[in-house]
């Protein structure tokens, strides 16, 4: 019979971690005597991240003492005391290969029932001073498991473990864990388990991601499968436009004018521009138009853009330029959804190199065509948007100045409104909630736009963004006191290959002292994005326009091509980040 060895609760305290503080509740202990089991968690424990652990889906954690004789061995460990895996209960029996999603368990006066795999987080190696320990959980398929809460009441160490009801499908706890970090995972499997009405909120959304991305390819918005050519080639000005006082386009071909290939509608180029400074400026942006021997982006002149004042006033004609393969994941996807291609300002230069896609298609989708600038003279691009709407049979403009309508202006057409767009704006549109939008503009206006389309029934896979600021950061647990600092180069300069954060635009050496590339940006105060930093989770997955890395540990799954993680790679050459 399987039984209840100890009870650990533990309070979310600050821990010092790599120069930070860390909030978290990894720390357990035992209990003596009964303690009362409840909806969110045990009496006198806590959960220190509440987006990654603790709430009714995963009021208990629990871990099995075969396992911690596993680790001993594995580790060479005799200090393994009980709840030092951040588990509520330790137990005697209920194997992750052998418990399912859904089966339930009487212990003590309270009834449970199991949700979910363990979530992959740092701060179990960090409790037990391992740091690869999140991957190692998962290669050697003994993640440990979630309760969800049924009936409250108490238990004690030493309570039998009555199985009350199996899960339907019967599919393991190792087996569903596997399935979401290992590669191959079977999509039948995964399907089956979206029949299991315990399997928590979080892991059904992301079986049902990678159920949709293998049923429908084209519709995943994902990086190619591998970038055109690695990381720059040379590109050569054919032509230069200006559109307004403040944008130029720029028509790029190959030198020998042969065919380029095709990108993807909604995708950016990097370049690498030389002649800006010592160190060369790395940008991205995105491709306004392109054909078949010919790319153009559209640039804005910054105020204090040092690569967008070079473009403007000192790019000619016949200079060659760096440019890396057409890349991004916000991308035009195929269907027969109605469109709306919402922009504000320069952000008009991807969903018009969407609009261009769709007229060459004839499409027969109803697309709505809203943008919003100043005013005629800053609309760039403006002809060729009204060409391109007149061309498909059931698209619809509307362009919103926000110039003072007071001030004489000449409309261009009739489908121009003063003022900004704003909730009441998309209502009156009757937006169907199946629609695929796709916003790019300012970083406010895209979080104005997101949050009114959300409010209006469209989901959040409908909704698409584009930004090439840093995407904001994603560091569990991590104590944030006073503001994130602005990207700066680090304190100590290393000496080993050099590494460029395109988005911020830093470019330093490598220091013999980093584990990683992911330490060398927190190094900068460059936002990053991860959770497990072993290489299981891929929550750190940026691209990687040029360069070599090599990885200590190995991902458990690799990245896509042209892609890397920042938590476990380390460079083997100059390399540059779309970070």
């Amino acid at each position: 019979m399987p039984t209840l060895l100890s009870v650990n609760v533990g309070r979310p305290r600050d821990v010092a971690w790599n120069g930070r503080l860390v909030h978290t509740g990894i720390w357990k202990e035992p209990v003596a005597g009964r303690v009362m089991a409840r909806r969110l968690n045990l009496d006198g424990d806590g959960q220190g991240d509440l987006a990654g652990h603790g709430g009714e889906q995963r009021a208990v954690m629990v871990y099995q003492s075969e396992s911690y004789a596993y680790w001993e061995r594995e580790l060479v460990r005799r200090d393994l005391t009980m709840g030092i895996f951040g588990e509520n209960f330790t137990v005697d029996g209920l194997a992750d290969d052998e418990v399912c999603i859904g089966d339930r368990y009487r212990i003590g006066e309270a009834e449970f029932e199991v949700t979910q795999p363990r979530t992959t987080c740092y701060r179990v190696g960090l409790r037990l001073g391992v740091p690869q320990m999140a991957a190692l959980l998962v290669s050697h398929r003994r993640p440990g498991f979630y309760l969800r809460v049924l009936r409250e009441g108490s238990v004690q160490a030493g309570d039998e473990i009555v199985k009350t009801a199996t899960g339907p499908e019967a599919i393991t706890v190792s087996s569903t864990d596997a399935l979401l970090y290992l590669p191959d995972g079977d999509v039948d499997t995964m399907r089956r388990l979206l029949n299991v009405p315990a399997l928590s909120p979080g892991w059904s959304g992301s079986f049902h991601d990678l159920i949709e991305q293998a049923d429908h390819p084209q519709r995943v918005r994902v990086e190619p499968s591998k970038p055109y050519w690695p990381g720059f080639r040379l590109l050569r000005v054919a032509r230069l436009v200006r559109e307004t006082d403040l944008v130029t386009s720029v028509y790029l071909r190959s030198a020998d004018g042969g065919a380029l290939p095709p990108p993807k509608p909604g995708q950016y180029l990097t370049l690498r521009i030389a002649s800006t400074g010592q160190t060369p400026a790395v940008r991205s942006y995105s491709l306004s138009a392109s054909g078949g021997d010919f790319y153009r982006i559209s640039v804005k002149r910054e105020a204090h853009g040092a690569a967008s004042a070079y473009i403007a006033a000192t790019l000619a004609v016949g200079d060659d330029i760096e440019v890396a393969a057409p890349r991004g994941e916000f991308l035009l996807q195929g269907g027969d959804e109605p469109i709306v291609l919402l922009s504000a300002g320069i952000g008009v230069t991807p969903v018009l190199a969407m609009l261009q896609a769709l007229a060459a298609q004839r499409s027969s989708r109803v697309i709505w065509w809203l943008h919003t600038t100043g005013g005629p003279a800053t609309y760039a691009l403006a002809a060729e948007a009204r060409q391109l709407l007149a061309a498909l049979p059931k698209a619809r403009g509307q362009v919103f100045y926000t110039a003072d309508a007071a001030s004489p202006v000449e409309v261009p057409d009739a489908g121009v409104t003063y003022g900004r767009p704003d909730r009441s704006v998309l209502a009156g549109l009757n937006l169907p909630a199946t629609a695929q939008a796709y916003v790019c503009g300012p970083t406010g206006f895209m979080d104005d736009m997101t949050r009114a389309l959300a409010d209006l029934g469209l989901p959040s896979s409908h909704i698409h963004t584009e930004a090439f600021a840093s995407r904001s950061a994603i560091n569990p647990g991590v104590v944030v006191a006073g503001g994130r600092p602005a990207p700066h180069a680090p304190a100590r300069v290393g000496s080993g290959p050099m590494v460029t954060f395109a988005r911020v635009g830093i470019a330093t050496a490598f220091g013999d002292d980093q584990g990683s590339l992911l330490e060398l940006a927190e190094a900068c105060d460059v936002p990053t994005r991860w959770s497990c930093r072993t290489g299981v989770c891929h929550t750190c997955t940026t691209p990687l326009l040029s360069g070599d890395v090599t990885y200590s540990p190995t991902p458990l799954t690799e990245p896509e091509a042209g892609q890397v993680l920042l938590c476990c790679s380390r460079p083997q050459s100059d390399v540059v980040l779309d970070l």
